[in-house]
């Protein structure tokens, strides 16, 4: 089987199936009945039935059954001369009456054959709007499909109350698509699903070599792209039809995929979420941006949208702070929807744990952001502030304000929770801001970014905050030094040292969270149990958790240690050990000291003194944070004057090293470099200054 698509992941959940038979998939060119093909689709009917979904079939083709049956039968009841005569088009209601009959005949064969039950329901527009007839309707489907019985519905065609119900297109429905669509909605179907002669929709006419197959509709994107052609060559619908049914039943909840009857097992394909054919989903237009732009247009809007932003008085600022996280809150059903599609995905795909963990919107977290972005638009307004005055003459005044840096790009992996921290941050601060995310949280990001920007005001745009969606305008943006002004990589040490060579924009960030906590032979042990508890097993993947435990020599047989180790197993952290406590404590030992497990393990190791855990601090290290736990002030300065990290702590765990703990609201990141901003970085890391000489009376 292939590899399930990401948009299609909704289908692990669908039920209830309907499938529509199109004319030219139950019928040869030739106007006969194409019995391979009804054959190979009642045995996918079968196996649907076996796997415990509902089918529920709408069939076309009893007119076209007809019309073969009576001219045949008028060919062998005509004379010679009877031949010689204009022939008159055959009525359509007796097609349909005889054919009928005859294409429900071979239904119920083909499905015997295969110990399948069915039962034939046709059914007129002027049916259904008798609300009476609706509720029965549902009842008697209901009981059937409690019954394992197939459903096979078709338009009563031969006492229709249009006159010409083949050509009409009045009425409640008005062609067998339009019936699908239609009883999609009636029977809360999960799924519809319009088999046609061809693969799919397609932008032009599919016999055109410029068309290409449209794989997701986007309504915004491609309605004014789609040139139809002429409708099917037997049925009475086509791809206008179809479409048009697929709008009625994807706007109102169920998914719509039109697909090639003639394919093989293109309806198993289907459900086992394979990107076949075409799909109408409500909620498409997330998935993908219904306009592209250049990488240049994205950073230009950007600045434009900045610029109107700092026009903005403090309090506006603030309401679009607030506005963001009330629209959070609000969003948080289908925003958590969405993420928990990106997490089957990861988990489908065999992604490790830590960054599942990362991807994961836990319970709590959308109210914890909105907290975190109302806290930040409380907070006193970072722009324009004025840092420094100085009077350089007579009547002369110099000041030094602070302001925006410009345009942002941000690049992180997996954690959907930073693009909300980052976009306020932004919103805060006065920039631009494109984000790029990881492909796993596809789906995460683009729905938390249309929640974002819908909340932006007219008067500022949207085009405030670009998302960016494929990884080749990347390399794009990265040449853009004229106008992007600062870049902040979040994930792994690879993809910063990258960014680093690929760019002349300046960068900031870390590659690396090797956190260390030292135990000192003087420290409480019920503290340094609570510290590399709370360090380790609070959250295993932020960079901020603690990777190396490291313990004084003379506290090797302490029973405080041995505590903490069964502590730590006990929660099911794996211990590795270095050289030393690999062979005093008998655990495995580790590959290298520099590793970021970002998960639950650990490594530990023992050193000679405060001095001898600086030193492997500085060696192994990320100057990311570092802690020490100890009641001895003098060492607890040594060791805090000393470590040069970004975070250094005395008995506080490394997990304290965060933006909101800090007071900032939320972080765009934490930096272990030293310019221009270090540590977790809030709005001030991402504000720069410029010089003011105001004009004074004479």
């Amino acid at each position: 089987m292939a590899t399930a698509d990401r948009t299609r992941s909704f289908m692990k959940d669908v039920k209830r199936v309907i499938i529509k038979v199109g004319t030219a998939v139950v019928t040869r060119h030739d106007g006969r009945l194409a019995l391979g093909r009804l054959g190979s689709l009642c045995e996918q009917v079968k196996e649907l039935n076996t796997l415990e979904y509902e089918v529920i079939m709408v069939t076309s083709g009893a007119v076209g059954v007809g019309r073969q049956r009576l001219k045949y039968r008028k060919l062998v009841n005509s004379s010679f001369a009877d031949l010689q005569k204009p022939q008159m088009e055959l009525d359509g209601k007796a097609c349909a009456a005889v054919g009928q009959s005859g294409l429900m005949a071979l239904y119920d064969m083909l499905f015997n054959q295969l110990d399948v039950s069915s039962s034939q329901l046709l059914v007129t527009d002027s049916d259904f709007e008798n609300p009476n007839f609706r509720e029965r309707l549902r009842e008697t489907v209901e009981s059937l499909l409690d019954l394992k019985v197939v459903p096979v519905f078709n338009e009563n065609d031969a006492i229709s109350t249009r006159k010409a119900p083949y050509e009409d297109s009045s009425g409640i429905f008005w062609d067998n698509d339009s019936l699908a669509g239609l009883l999609a909605i009636e029977l809360k179907a999960d799924l519809l699903v319009l088999l046609s002669d061809v693969d799919g929709l397609y932008s032009g006419p599919p016999s055109e070599p410029q068309s290409k197959i449209i794989h997701t509709y986007i309504k915004e994107k491609h309605h004014s792209e789609i040139t139809f052609g002429d409708k099917s060559r037997v049925g009475r619908g086509g791809m206008t039809a179809k479409v048009k049914a697929a709008f009625v039943a994807s706007n109102s909840g169920t998914p719509v995929v039109i697909t090639s009857g003639f394919a093989s097992q293109s309806i198993l394909r289907v459900l086992q979420g394979e990107k076949i054919g075409t799909l109408f989903h409500k909620d498409a237009s997330l998935w993908e941006p219904s306009k592209d732009v250049s990488a240049r247009e994205m950073a230009v809007a950007a600045r434009e949208c900045s610029r109107r932003l700092q026009n903005l008085s403090s309090d506006e600022r603030k309401k679009i702070l607030l506005d963001v996280a009330d629209a959070l809150e609000a969003n948080e059903d289908l925003i958590r929807a969405e993420n928990e599609a990106d997490v089957l995905a990861a988990q489908d795909a065999g992604y490790e744990k830590s960054l599942v963990a990362r991807l994961t919107l836990k319970p709590g977290k959308i109210a914890s952001l909105a907290k975190s972005i109302r806290t930040l638009a409380h907070m006193e307004d970072p722009i324009n502030q004025i840092l420094k005055r100085t009077e350089v003459a007579e009547n002369l005044v110099l000041e030094k304000t602070s302001c925006p840096l410009g345009v942002l790009l941000i690049v992180f992996e997996s954690r959907p929770d930073a693009l909300v921290q980052i976009a306020s941050l932004a919103i805060r601060s006065g920039n631009g801001l494109l984000l790029k995310g990881g492909k796993e949280a596809m789906r995460s990001n683009t729905i938390l970014h249309k929640v974002i920007t819908d909340a932006l005001p007219g008067s500022v745009g949207k085009r405030l905050i670009g998302l960016v969606t494929s990884r080749d305008e990347i390399a794009d943006l990265l040449k853009l030094d004229d106008v992007i002004d600062l870049v902040i990589p979040r994930g792994s040490n690879k993809l910063v040292s990258q960014i680093k060579a690929s760019t002349k924009i300046p960068v900031l960030g870390h590659a690396d969270g090797v956190c260390h906590v030292y135990i000192d032979k003087s420290a409480d042990m019920d503290i340094a149990k609570r510290i590399v508890m709370d360090a380790k097993i609070d959250y295993p993947a932020a960079c901020n958790a603690m990777e190396t435990l490291l313990v004084h020599k003379d506290l090797i047989k302490s029973p405080g240690l041995d505590d903490i180790l069964i502590s730590l197993k006990t929660e099911g952290v794996s211990i590795y050990g270095g050289p030393v406590a690999h062979e005093v404590l008998s655990i495995p030992k580790a590959d290298s000291f520099h590793h970021e497990y970002s998960s639950m393990a650990c490594t530990v190791e023992f050193v000679d003194d405060v001095q001898s855990a600086i030193d492997h601090i500085h060696r192994y290290g990320s100057a990311h944070t570092d802690c020490i736990v100890t009641t001895d002030s003098k060492v607890a300065e040594t060791f805090l004057r000393q470590v040069d990290s970004a975070a250094v702590f005395h008995n506080a765990s490394t997990r304290f090293s965060d933006g909101a703990r800090f007071g900032l609201g939320a972080e765009v990141g934490i930096s272990t470099g030293r310019i221009h901003a270090r540590g977790p970085v809030g709005v001030e890391g991402l504000l720069t200054t410029r010089c003011h000489v105001p004009i004074f009376d004479l």
